[in-house]
C-alpha cells in the first residue's frame, strides 16, 4: 500500500474512528486501526466487537492495499504535523511495517495483518429509517444524561428507543432511566420507522454518536434488527450491537395526578440550586425546596461542614410543601431545559416529581425526592 492524503482529512477520520478503540486491550488486533486503500479514497475501521465505526476519507492511492496500525499511536502522529501538510501511509514488502512520512518527520510503525481483523457482521434489518441529523441529537441530548451507569441493571446503561402513538400521531420516542430520575423526548416518527422493534443503544454508542452529529444539515439513515443497528452519517457508518435485555415499563413512573403547579425561572433556579450545593457533601447532596404562597426557600446542611439558604420568587399557589432533591440531579435536568420557565408538577414529600419544559412540549422529566 502507498497512499497521499492531506493531514486535515485524514486526521478528521481518525479522530471519528480511534475512540472506539479501548486503551487496554487483551486482543493486540483490537487496538488497531483497519485501512484499506481503494480507488481514490481510504477506508478506515475501528471496534471493540460491540461497536463498529467505518469512515471514507479521499486519498491520492499510488499503490492499493490494507493492513492494521496501532489507533491511538496513528492519531496522536498524525495530530502533531503541522498543519497544511500531507501524509504518505506506506508498507514494506512483507507488510510488517508502516511507514508515516510528513515533510521532514518520518515514522515506522508495526503492522498485524488485516485477515486477522474481526467483522462486526450486521446481518439483516427489518427496519430503515431517515431522520434529521437535528432531531436524532435532540432525543439523545434531552436523554443521555439519565443513562444508568450501574452494571448489574444493564438494561438501563442506554437509551431506550421506540414508536408510541401519542396523540393520534405515531412518535420516536426515547426514553432513559436510572431509578432516580428519567427523561423521555419524543420526534415526529420518519417513514418506515412504523413496528420497528423498541432497541435499547448502549451508553457508550450514544456517546460516540453524539460526537458525530455534528453537521446540523445531514440527514442521518438508520438501520435496525433485534440485535443490531446501523446509523449512515455521510461518509461514516457506524455499527453497533444493542442491548439485549427488556426495558422496564416506564410509564408506570411518570405520575398522572401531581396536582401542585410550580413555576421557577429556569436560570435564577439553576443558579440558587448551585450555590447552596456548595456545602453539601458529596455523598448526600441533598437541597430541601420549602415552598409558600409565591416564595421558595432553598436549604442545604451539612453537618461537617455548615449550612446555606436562598429564597427565591416562584409561581405556587397551594398548600405549604417541604421537598428534597439530589442537587446534582436537579441541575442536570434544568441544563436540559430550553425555555425561560420550568414547571414543576408535586405532589407530596414522597412522590416522584414531573417536570417539564414550557418550549419543548415533546420533552418531560421525572424526579424522586429524596429525604431530608
Amino acid at each position: 500500500m502507498r497512499i497521499t492524503l492531506e493531514r486535515s482529512n485524514l486526521l478528521k477520520s481518525l479522530n471519528h474512528v480511534h475512540r472506539v478503540v479501548e486503551r487496554r486491550n487483551t486482543i493486540p488486533i483490537l487496538s488497531n486501526v483497519l485501512l484499506r486503500s481503494d480507488g481514490a479514497s481510504l477506508e478506515m475501521k475501528a471496534t471493540d466487537l460491540d461497536l463498529e465505526i467505518t469512515e471514507a476519507t479521499p486519498a491520492q492511492v499510488e499503490q492499493a492495499g490494507a493492513t492494521t496500525v496501532p489507533a491511538h499511536l496513528l492519531y496522536d502522529i498524525v495530530r502533531k504535523l503541522p498543519d497544511g501538510s500531507e501524509v504518505l501511509l506506506a508498507t514494506n514488502a512483507e507488510g510488517t511495517a508502516m511507514t508515516v512520512q510528513s515533510g521532514r518527520s518520518k515514522f515506522s510503525l508495526q503492522c498485524l495483518p488485516q485477515s486477522d481483523f474481526p467483522d462486526l457482521t450486521a446481518g439483516t434489518f427489518s427496519h430503515t429509517f431517515r431522520l434529521k441529523a437535528t432531531d436524532l441529537k435532540m432525543l439523545i441530548d434531552r436523554t443521555q444524561f439519565a443513562i444508568s451507569t450501574e452494571e448489574t441493571r444493564y438494561y438501563l446503561n442506554g437509551i431506550f428507543v421506540h414508536t408510541v402513538e401519542s396523540k393520534g400521531d405515531l412518535k420516536l420516542r426515547a426514553v432513559a432511566t436510572d431509578g432516580h430520575r428519567l427523561a423521555r423526548a419524543d420526534v415526529e416518527a420518519p417513514s418506515g420507522s412504523e413496528g420497528m422493534p423498541g432497541i435499547i443503544i448502549p451508553r457508550k454508542t450514544v456517546s460516540e454518536l453524539q460526537k458525530l452529529l455534528d453537521n446540523p444539515d445531514i440527514v442521518v439513515t438508520v438501520e435496525v434488527s433485534d440485535a443490531k443497528i446501523r446509523l449512515t452519517i455521510g461518509s461514516i457508518v457506524m455499527t453497533s450491537k444493542l442491548i439485549d435485555g427488556t426495558f422496564p415499563d416506564y410509564q408506570r413512573v411518570i405520575p398522572a395526578n401531581n396536582d401542585k403547579e410550580l413555576r421557577v425561572d429556569c436560570q435564577s433556579f439553576a443558579q440558587a440550586v448551585d450555590r447552596v450545593s456548595t456545602i453539601s457533601s458529596e455523598r448526600g447532596r441533598a437541597v430541601k425546596l420549602a415552598l409558600t404562597d409565591g416564595q421558595m426557600t432553598l436549604t442545604v446542611n451539612n453537618p461537617d461542614s455548615g449550612s446555606a439558604t436562598e429564597e427565591l420568587p416562584v409561581g405556587y399557589d397551594h398548600d405549604p410543601l417541604e421537598i428534597g432533591f439530589n442537587a446534582k440531579y436537579l441541575l442536570d435536568i434544568t441544563s436540559q431545559l430550553t425555555g425561560t420557565d420550568a414547571i414543576f408538577m408535586l405532589a407530596d414529600p414522597g412522590s416522584p416529581t414531573l417536570v417539564r419544559d414550557l418550549a419543548a412540549e415533546d420533552a418531560l422529566y421525572v424526579l424522586m425526592p429524596m429525604r431530608v
